[in-house]
């Protein structure tokens, strides 16, 4: 019911109120004027009938005897209906008068009907006013009970409202408007010796849990986790659900350490393994801003913890970060690529640098890797593991990894003897679309796909291995070739090189900088080769600077390098002369000895 409705209503109500009290005065003042009316002429038609046995008497004193004629004319005379003359008064309800003679004695009695006729009618119209009061009456009641049902909705609907607007649905917990004036009430209450702790808690691997679970299990998934995380604060802390799979934390603490203890357990927590018709596993990140020392003003403090969780994101699953001040010249400083990468982009201000992959006798180059360049016009070349990672947050890496993709093999044209490899980001991995843009570049530029080299990360498999092996099974169909890139450097496992087609290995260029402090290296490096061979692999391995790391990655049976030894990246004509010169990337203190 609308604001209208009700107006009318409470405007009905006593409206119908005044209109009974209305017809119930009509009603008793109707009546009491009929009566009047009535009395008045009863009272003239009582003098009529005196006044003409008054000349009766005057004609014949003696009226023991009384002509019946002269009744009837008394009759016509006073108005009185069913005049008669009786001996004694009637018992029934007539009217009576008595008729005295001359020497003041009763000689008998008049009688006649009593006739109120304005009483009668106002009698005849009484039940219908008082039908009518009473079903004013009840359209009243009705009405003020319809208003008291409507002020209940009402309140019933401005708390829903109110819930709706500090509370989450799905868990139970507060949310952002909560969060945002509970850190205004902790900021004001807080003592000179206590902080105020605003965290934010990102869960890690939950949109690939969602495609697994479906949305039923995801509510029920998000209810176990709201009710962990509800038991893991303080007295006095508040839980909040902000969006999607993104929570809050406000607290008072002592101090700094305790409330990232807080925050710690509530990680732990959030990471326990979860049952729902299966296990699921789910990780948390978390930044954390503390009051006085990172602010004292609400926005700096969300502003601050939102730059810590990023932080912690950047830097891999299940960690918790404080915020610091560097983060925020970080802030800035993604913010200015972000803003100029999507100027590049529209200009394509990118370029491909390319690093030559030689043999192992460094005699002749098999391949290169397509490296992404940017040359800023005011900052110059801005690294890429900085602008990528940004084009990632920012989901710009379709369109950057399409360019890529496609000047690589545009420019694989020149090199008809040579495969390029090209990196791929786990956004790309994890598009749907990427397989139909490889396949349609592919297409356009008329490249034979067994040229083409697709590297992956190992954490592109740690993230969501069951959405990448079926892409890169996607992938291998179209006939390209897939390297897993940068193996030991994170959490290998050598599950992933058996389930998964890789057709090459790249071993990390970490064990190459280890060769000359560690003699372990060198076997740990064979062990990987024999198992990369084992599995039909050909095995690279990059980051060679030196010719006595080169002779012992040959010996330790690597097929293929790429390094400073043999060439820096540079661009496609620089390999086009190195191609065209038709000679190894030996120094020449190596050519000269062999």
């Amino acid at each position: 019911m609308g604001r209208g409705e009700a107006a009318l209503v409470k405007l009905m109500s006593p409206l119908a109120m005044v209109v009974v009290a209305a017809t119930v005065l009509c009603c008793v003042l109707g009546f009491v004027l009929a009566k009047q009316a009535d009395d008045y002429f009863e009272s003239a038609h009582r003098q009529a009938l005196r006044d003409a046995v008054a000349a009766l008497q005057a004609a014949s004193p003696d009226l023991g005897e009384v002509d019946p004629k002269l009744i009837r004319i008394l009759e016509s005379a006073s108005g009185l209906k069913g005049l008669r003359l009786a001996e004694e008064p009637p018992p029934d309800a007539r009217e009576v008068q008595s008729l005295i003679d001359s020497k003041g004695r009763i000689v008998g009695w008049f009688t006649w009907e009593p006739e109120r006729p304005a009483t009668a009618m106002i009698t005849q119209l009484l039940p219908f006013g008082g039908l009518i009061a009473l079903g004013l009456f009840g359209f009243a009641v009705l009405a003020m009970w319809q208003l008291r049902r409507l002020d209940w909705l009402l309140a019933e609907s401005t708390r829903q409202v109110q819930k709706l607007a500090y509370e989450d649905p799905v868990t139970g917990l507060p949310n952002m408007h909560r969060m945002r004036d509970f850190i205004e009430q902790s900021l004001a209450k807080r003592r000179p010796n206590e902080v105020v702790g605003v965290a934010l808690i990102d869960l890690g691997g939950f949109d690939e849990m969602k495609e697994a679970i479906g949305d039923a299990a995801e509510d029920e998934v998000l209810t176990e986790i709201a009710n962990r995380l509800r038991h893991e604060v303080p007295k006095g802390a508040l839980v909040a659900r902000l969006r999607g799979d993104k929570f809050g934390l406000v607290m008072r603490a002592a101090d700094a350490d305790a409330a990232l203890a807080v925050v710690q357990a509530t990680r732990d927590a959030v990471s326990r393994a979860i049952w729902v018709d299966q296990v699921l596993q789910v990780s948390a990140n978390a930044g954390l801003a503390i009051a006085p020392r990172d602010g004292d003003v609400r926005e700096d403090l969300v502003r601050r913890a939102d730059l810590a969780l990023r932080g912690a994101q950047r830097r891999g699953r299940g960690l918790v970060m404080q915020f610091s001040i560097d983060m925020e010249g970080d802030f800035d400083e993604r913010r200015f690529i972000k803003r100029e990468l999507s100027r590049a982009l529209a200009t394509r201000s990118f370029e491909l640098h390319y690093q030559p992959i030689v043999r192992a006798d460094g005699a002749a180059i098999v391949g290169v890797e397509s490296l992404l360049r940017w040359k800023h016009p005011s900052r110059g070349y801005i690294a890429p593991g900085l602008f990528v990672r940004v084009a990632e947050d920012a989901g710009l890496m379709d369109q950057l990894g399409a360019f890529v993709l496609r000047r690589a093999l545009d420019d694989a044209k020149r090199w008809p003897g040579l495969y390029v490899t090209v990196n791929l980001s786990p956004v790309q991995v994890r598009d749907r679309r990427f397989v139909d843009l490889v396949r349609d570049v592919l297409a356009e530029t008329k490249t034979d796909p067994s040229r083409v080299v697709l590297e992956i990360t190992e954490g592109v498999l740690i993230d969501d291995p069951l959405t990448a092996k079926a892409r890169l099974e996607d992938l291998r169909r179209l006939g390209v070739q897939l390297a897993l890139d940068d193996f030991g450097a994170g959490y290998s496992s050598l599950s992933y090189l058996q389930q998964l087609p890789f057709d090459k290995l790249k071993i990390d260029r970490g064990f190459v900088a280890a060769l000359d402090h560690s003699a372990n290296t060198g076997v740990i490096i064979q062990a990987i080769v024999t198992l990369g061979r084992a599995l039909g692999m050909s095995v690279l391995i990059e980051g060679v600077e030196t010719e006595e790391q080169r002779v012992l990655l040959r010996l330790a049976g690597c097929n293929e390098m790429q390094g400073f030894l043999f060439a820096k990246p540079a661009p496609a004509d620089e390999i086009d002369r190195l191609l065209a010169a038709g000679d190894t990337l030996l120094p020449a203190a190596v050519k000269a000895a062999g």
